[in-house]
């Protein structure tokens, strides 16, 4: 691990010119392209430095995977449950593009339109069209050549809801290469790490052990470190506050021991943090340690979910084996609203059997959970039952069902029973409703799946029971606007009432995207970079 030193100066000098909070896509892409400027950068990062060992275990074992500090798991996925809302995220060097299953695409035109945003800009989609080129590039991206019974399973399921000719493979950042041996770059004219090609293995969510993915550790990042940028791993930032001479300054401490290190300034900072991280450290600098007096109320607002369900299938036969793809592969769209992906697993989710009740429909949220609860008793096979099924992970398929939907959360700050009195987010509702926890559109997609594969179907008990939503798709909450009275950066992502103060991540974004945001987020990073200017000698 390396070690934060910052070196002895008066308070006017700078550690760095710019200290990225954050390795995710928003992280990684800028921390290159500023680099490329000529600026000095480091990326500070709370997760570890993953290795080959480390996805080897989590694909493996729960506890190798899972990301909670306090009960001594140092692994890099971390489950946040909040009043309304569970959600996934990775936090590690790398940060999402570790745990993601790669899929690159571009939302539809009702993103860019979205009246959230589209006041900034008249045409967003012709602003973007160079920088998703860019990120597309960069991440290596291209469809999925490879189909298993799985994705077989799907097609015919969205040929049972009339949506066969929306089926096809998902656009992937992998590398469909050779998975024998590893071979020079074949993205970056040989300068960039070796590769191997994907094996199949379907374990992306929990990092590849192989190289095959195009997580950020293979593109962004590393170029970012072959450019002078230092990542430092193991780096928690507490607070954010402001220099009396300009500039800022990161207050830190070890991301496990808590012990405090020595503060890091610069006249630029660069939050990055997640939707999650980089809300609760923008809420800890302004409300807890009065040192960002000037973010903006609209801290917490218009946070968005894509409206999204996440439904099981577990095959009757205990022989089906559908773990041989990519963790993610093929896809369709019901309707022009909804979209629906296959997931595989890896054997370390297999604690997930008991998240997993008999499908139920519903818009009662009581009256939906007190039938769960009976179906989980009188339909054994479907409830009770499930958790005894042997080779749970190898026939199970879950489906995520994404919506361009209309409602959005708040999340507030302060101390919160759910985590054990100590500060942290609060969720409460917001425009639109509540976040589905029913989708009508979810449990159609996993009874036509269930019909052709001869399978049960199943809702999440956080969903049927919880009567929450669950994503891994989080945005907003520092979202983009014209005024700091409707959010709290300017187009430029710049922090309104803190200059040099920026925010690139998911939280940036006002509009549903409808699909798996990663390229979204990255090409917002690179008009980001795009509109930063280059360094002056001095």
């Amino acid at each position: 691990m390396s070690s934060l030193t910052p070196s002895s100066s008066t308070q006017a000098d700078n550690d760095f010119d710019v200290v990225i909070i954050g390795s995710g896509f928003g992280g990684s892409v800028s921390a290159l392209r500023l680099a490329e400027k000529g600026w000095r950068v480091a990326v500070l990062e709370q997760g570890r430095r993953l290795t080959t060992e480390d996805f080897k275990r989590a694909g493996k074992s729960a506890n190798a995977l899972s990301w909670m500090p306090a009960l001594g798991m140092k692994g890099f996925f971390a489950q946040e449950v909040y009043q309304h809302v569970a959600i996934l995220r990775g936090i590690a060097v790398g940060g999402g593009s570790i745990v993601y299953g790669a899929v690159s695409l571009e939302p539809k035109d009702a993103f860019y339109q979205d009246p959230a945003w589209n006041q900034l800009n008249s045409n967003w989609r012709e602003e973007l069209a160079p920088h998703f080129a860019a990120a597309r590039k960069m991440l290596g991206i291209t469809d999925n050549p490879y189909r298993g019974i799985q994705d077989e399973w799907l097609q015919l399921a969205a040929e049972k809801v009339g949506a066969g000719d929306s089926f096809g493979s998902v656009p992937q950042s992998i590398y469909f290469g050779d998975p024998a041996e590893k071979e020079q770059d074949p993205f970056f004219d040989g300068n960039g790490p070796m590769r191997k090609g994907c094996t199949q293995c379907g374990r992306c969510y929990t990092g590849c052990e192989f190289g095959a993915k195009n997580s950020l550790d293979k593109n962004y990042l590393y170029f970012a470190e072959q450019k002078g940028v230092q990542v430092f791993p193991e780096h928690q930032v507490t607070h954010v506050s402001t220099l009396a001479d300009g500039g800022y300054q990161i207050n830190l401490q070890h991301s496990f021991t808590h012990d405090a290190l020595k503060p890091l300034r610069a006249a630029k900072v660069i939050v990055a943090a997640g939707a999650l991280g980089t809300q609760e450290l923008l809420f800890a600098s302004r409300d807890r340690y009065k040192t960002l007096p000037n973010v903006s109320a609209a801290l917490g607002r218009r946070v968005r979910t894509n409206s999204e369900a996440l439904v099981g299938i577990l095959a009757k036969d205990s022989s089906v084996d559908v773990t041989h793809g990519a963790s993610i592969s093929t896809h369709y769209y019901p309707d022009d609203k909804t979209h629906v992906t296959q997931n595989r697993l890896p054997p370390s989710d297999g604690p997930m059997k008991f998240y997993m009740m008999p499908m139920i429909d519903g818009t009662q949220p009581l009256q939906r959970a007190l039938k769960t609860l009976l179906a989980f008793v009188v339909k054994p096979a479907h409830g009770i039952g499930a958790y005894f099924s042997k080779n749970w992970y190898k026939r199970t398929t879950y489906l995520t069902v994404m919506q361009q939907a209309d409602n959005e959360m708040v999340f507030s700050y302060g101390r919160t029973l759910l985590r054990g009195f100590r500060y942290g987010l609060k969720s409460k509702l917001s425009k639109g409703g509540r976040t589905p926890s029913f989708l009508p559109q979810a449990n159609q997609a996993a009874r036509a799946f269930a019909a052709v594969s001869n399978g049960i179907p199943q809702n999440m008990v956080v969903e049927s029971v919880g009567n929450m939503s669950v994503t891994a798709h989080v945005l907003g909450g520092a979202v983009m606007a014209d005024s700091p009275e409707g959010g709290v950066i300017n187009t430029q992502h710049e922090v309104f009432g803190h200059p040099g103060l920026y925010v690139m991540d998911g939280s940036a974004i006002p509009a549903n995207v409808g699909v798996n945001p990663s390229l979204t987020i990255t090409a917002m990073a690179e008009r980001f970079a795009s509109l930063f200017p280059a360094k002056t000698s001095e």
